[in-house]
């Protein structure tokens, strides 16, 4: 029996979701819930589990949620009008606007071919040992993070491409055993990386910017330049550690790589000198970090920032408008990411999410009272990062889960900044854990170059480490900045 239609619809999943919605709907609230509370939730969790299980692409998912939405008045609204305001309120939202523009302008890193530049100049320089060159791209990775948001087009689009060129040079390929040369290695590793480089600016992952707009719900203001220094110490540890324990984990045949900075260079050369699209896209960059950094002090909105940024671009011919029409993955994440921002505004709005929080709140501080809020936050946090197995999106679980705990920690008296950060970052450390847990896993898992075996393996020991330096490292650096 077919489950899945022609067009993509997978509808036996889909059924089961609409008859457990349609049974919980008529249900007395529970107590210190309103009925559209209650009702909100039902349709938020229908929503997150249609997206887990892929019952259609999710921006058709976004689409059909935030009709249902208006439909049946789930937020209480008294008239018809009213009720499609309110499921329509986050197109309108700066923070889904700044994530919209800000992938347009990524869309100039690849057009222009400054990102594979810059990895191809890292590799040349650093490309000599196997270790080098997985650095090498970490680096690229890391310079391109600020200004593309996302972290799939930047590991998927531009680093990836460059990681599978360089094992086929070494005649490491995804389809016979030669992929543990060194194949296997630069794969994992860009991934793992990608994660991290994703933690450190808060620009680098759509999901942050949704944690910083759920942070902010709970009265917690989070500035780019906040973002970058809390995270700045940690993501740098992490960076420095992670690709060697990679090359212990994974163990690729080959450990030296002399030809690599020969093939960075042939292809630099191919390339040639800075192109004039390429230097205005590097100005656009540097114009965008300035007006990031210090948008505070100038008096602009990050998202008024991204928009000189994409203005400029427009101006100088390095984009055009089809260009910018013809962007899928922006007009997509406006759709998905203003329904579940949407719904996740009014179940706080709503006291769904103060009233779920109370209540694991409640029930984990008999569980740990008298326990030092250090060992109640890693606990929270290795829960928050371990649920991601059962996601298969970064997004719809920070959507779902992040204000929860954030408002479990509150409830438990962890400092309110060690606690929204932790979440926020371990929401991009969790991405590499299996190949399904984020939409770039499909392109690094494809490739063949990894078994599940040592992704899994290698996902699960590197999660660990990130956590205990986050733990470590994190907490004694937010303590000199003065966070608690």
């Amino acid at each position: 029996m077919k489950i899945k239609t022609s067009y993509g619809l997978s509808w036996l999943p889909l059924a089961i979701i609409v008859a457990i919605a349609l049974a919980l709907w008529p249900l007395t609230p529970p107590t210190g819930l309103s009925a559209a509370a209650w009702h909100s939730a039902v349709i938020f969790v229908a929503t997150i589990v249609a997206i887990v299980a892929n019952v259609l692409p999710i921006g058709a998912i976004g689409i059909i949620s935030i009709t249902i939405f208006a439909l049946t008045y789930a937020a209480g609204d008294k008239t018809a009008s009213g009720a499609i305001v309110t499921a329509l309120s986050e197109l309108n939202s700066s923070l889904i606007w700044l994530i919209v523009v800000a992938f347009m302008i990524a869309r100039g890193f690849i057009k222009t071919g400054l990102g594979r530049r810059v990895a191809l100049m890292l590799i040349r320089l650093l490309g000599k040992r196997t270790l080098g060159l997985a650095y090498g791209l970490a680096f690229a990775d890391l310079l391109l993070a600020p200004a593309m948001p996302s972290n799939t087009a930047r590991c998927g689009g531009v680093i990836y491409p460059i990681a599978d060129s360089l094992a086929r040079s070494f005649n490491s390929h995804p389809d016979d055993a030669s992929r543990s040369k060194i194949g296997t290695f630069l794969i994992v590793c860009i991934g793992n990386v990608n994660d991290i480089t994703s933690a450190l600016f808060m620009t680098a992952y759509t999901g942050n910017l949704l944690a910083v707009k759920l942070a902010a719900n709970a009265g917690i203001h989070i500035t780019w330049f906040g973002w970058f220094m809390a995270a700045l110490l940690p993501c740098v540890v992490s960076l420095i550690i992670v690709p060697p324990c990679i090359y212990y984990l994974v163990r690729p045949e080959i450990k030296k790589t002399p030809d690599a900075p020969v093939f960075a260079a042939a292809e630099l050369e191919k390339m040639g000198p800075l192109a004039k699209g390429e230097w205005l896209m590097l100005a656009t960059v540097l114009l965008l970090l300035v007006l990031w950094i210090f948008g505070t002090w100038l008096g602009i909105d990050p998202t008024t920032a991204s928009f000189v940024g994409l203005s400029f671009l427009l101006l100088t011919g390095v984009l055009n408008w089809e260009e910018i029409k013809s962007e899928k993955g922006a007009w997509d994440t406006l759709v998905w990411f203003a329904a579940l921002l949407m719904m996740a505004n009014q179940l706080k709005n709503l006291g769904f999410t103060t009233w779920f929080g109370d209540l694991i709140g409640t029930n984990i501080g008999h569980l740990m009272a008298g326990t030092s809020w250090v060992w109640v936050l890693l606990l929270l946090n290795a829960a928050y990062l371990y649920t991601h197995y059962f996601f298969a999106s970064g997004n719809a679980q920070i959507a779902a889960l992040y204000a929860v705990f954030l408002a479990v920690g509150i409830t438990l008296g962890i400092p309110v900044l060690p606690m929204a950060f932790m979440l926020a970052f371990t929401s991009s450390l969790y991405c590499s854990l299996t190949q399904y847990t984020h939409a770039r896993g499909p392109i690094l898992f494809g490739a063949g170059y990894v078994p599940t075996r040592i992704w899994w393996r290698t996902g699960f020991v590197v999660s660990v480490i990130n956590q205990v330096i986050f733990m470590g490292v994190g907490l004694a650096w937010w303590r000199v900045l003065g966070l608690y």
